[in-house]
This record gives C-alpha cells, structure tokens and sequence, in this order.
C-alpha cells in the first residue's frame, strides 16, 4: 500500500481535473440558458404577423446557436487536451455524463403548480406588452405619437395645463379618473370606479343597449352580451370609452371633458354645475389602441432655466 504522503498529490490532481471539467459544463449550462431567455426576449419584441422580421430572427437565432454549440466544443477540445493522457478517458465520460444530464435538465423542466402557471403566463403578457410599446416607442419617435404629442402640448399649454402619464395597461382611462379626483381629496380607487360604472349601466341598461352591438354580426347585445359587458367592466382590464365616461360622470355627478387633437373637446354630463374633470384622449399613444391620460398644471412641469 502507498503511503499516505504519495495518495495526497495524485488524489489532489484528479480532484483539480474534475472540478476544471465541473466548472466549464456549469457554465457552458448557464451560458444556454441565458441565451435562450434572450432569444425568447427577442421573439416577444417581434410582432408575429411580421413575417420578413420573424424570418431574419430565426436565421439570427441559428447563427448565434451555432456559434455557441462551436464555442463550447472547442473549449471541452481545449480542457481535454490538457489533461494527462491516462485521464482523457475517464474524463471523457465524465464530460458525456454531464452533457447528458445538462440535456435531460433542460428538456425535462421541474413540474411547476397551475397557480404557478398563471403567474407566469400574466407575467409573460404583461413583458409582451412593455416590448410593443417599447418598440412603438421608437417607431413612432418623429411619427404619428410624436406629433399627435406634440399638438396636444401645444393645446393644453393655451390652458395652463400639461400631460400627466398613465401606465398603458387597459385600466388607463379609470386611472386617468382617479388621478383627478386625487386632486380635489377624492379617494375613488379603480376598483371602486369600475364597480361603480358596471353596476351603473347594469340598472340603465335601456341607455346603454341601444349603443352596444356585437362587432361580428353588427346584431344589439343580447341579455347574455350585455351581462357579460358589465361583468368585463368591474373585472378585467377591459378598455373604457365614451359610454363608460357618460356612466362615470353621472356616478361622480361631474363633467368629464375629453381633450383630443382630430376635434374640439368631449364634454360628457355637462348637466352637472361642478368643475370638470380633465383626460386627454390619445389615438397613437402606444401603437396599442386608444390611451387616456391625466392633466396637471403647467407650473408642476421643470423649465429649462430652473435650478
């Protein structure tokens, strides 16, 4: 038997090998990962029915796979070279055993709950979402969003008033509401809000019928239709509109005055002797459908000369 003072180098050796070996396929295994999230992030910022931009992502998508699956191969070349001779066998096998496990790993994902699912699956959406308008952002930079911004400014300054962002996520208009009333001490939350507004147009329904129709078959909503309208509005992140507005300002027993570019103000529920409450209605703000946004005073805007 050797002494243990000639066992220690040779075991320390094999221990260095292995762990050299371990190093390079757990980071070759974070480097696919990471690539795959960036390939999936560059799928969702391409709108599926662009087929010129989804076929060029595909081919950029091979070319980078290709190049990585090169790299890792020569890198395991390169490690396996500079082991000793009597270990290129046995770390061969450990590098195929490695690479077999990485592959079940991937493809075989941990079980995942269905809750877990769905968070992931709105998760998804909503990154969906921010990529479009992110990309519509850059699109519409000297487009139709920059100069139907640049209009909007330009009436709203006349007024002493500027634009107050609201985030684009089909709660706009309701947040548009809430802000403003904000202003003059009002707690009304969108949930109360569109609660409020469901239920009012459920019990007016002889008011709001006659405007809804079904957009295939141009048919009036049916009884089921028209529950199912109301229950969008107090429970999903359904867009409001005009009849929403009309139902919001009666709620609120207040006017509603809508500023857009194409003609002069909306003034809904003018019936009302109160100060109204301002949106501004903006047709290519995202590049996603209508967008309301809020008002302040121009005073609350930074001037270029302040300190």
């Amino acid at each position: 038997m050797a002494r243990p003072g000639e066992e220690a180098p040779a075991m320390a050796e094999e221990e260095g090998e292995e762990d050299a070996l371990g190093l390079l396929i757990r980071r070759q295994r974070k480097e696919k990962r990471e690539l795959q999230a960036k390939i999936q992030g560059m799928k969702n910022a391409v709108p599926k029915n662009d087929k010129k931009r989804r076929k060029q992502l595909s081919d950029d998508v091979a070319k980078v796979e290709a190049e990585l699956e090169q790299k890792h191969g020569e890198e395991l070349k390169k490690l396996k070279e500079t082991l000793p001779k009597q270990n290129k066998e046995e770390s061969t096998m450990i590098d195929i055993a490695r690479l077999e496990l990485e592959d079940t790993e991937l493809s075989q994902p941990p079980k995942i709950s269905k809750a877990q699912k769905r968070r992931e699956k709105k998760a998804a959406l909503e990154k969906e979402r921010e990529e479009r308008i992110a990309e519509a952002e850059i699109e519409n930079l000297t487009g139709a969003r920059h100069l139907e911004s640049q209009k909007l400014v330009h009436i709203l300054s006349r007024r002493q008033l500027a634009i107050k962002q609201i985030p684009s996520d089909g709660h706009c208009m309701y947040r548009a509401i809430e802000d403003q009333l904000k202003e003059r001490q009002n707690s009304w939350t969108v949930a109360t809000l569109r609660s409020q507004t469901a239920e009012y147009v459920r019990s007016h329904m002889d008011d709001f019928l006659p405007f809804l129709t079904n957009p295939n078959t141009g048919d009036l909503y049916s009884q089921e239709e028209f529950e199912k309208y109301c229950y969008d509005i107090a429970n999903t992140t359904a867009w409001g509109g005009q009849l929403e507005l009309r139902a919001l300002s009666h709620i609120l027993k207040t006017p509603i005055e809508v500023v857009q570019i194409d003609s002069s103000p909306i003034i809904v529920g003018e019936e009302y002797n109160r100060k109204p409450l301002i949106l501004v209605y903006m047709r290519h703000a995202y590049g996603l459908g209508e967008h309301y946004n809020s008002v302040k005073p121009l005073t609350d805007m930074p001037t270029e000369n302040a300190s």
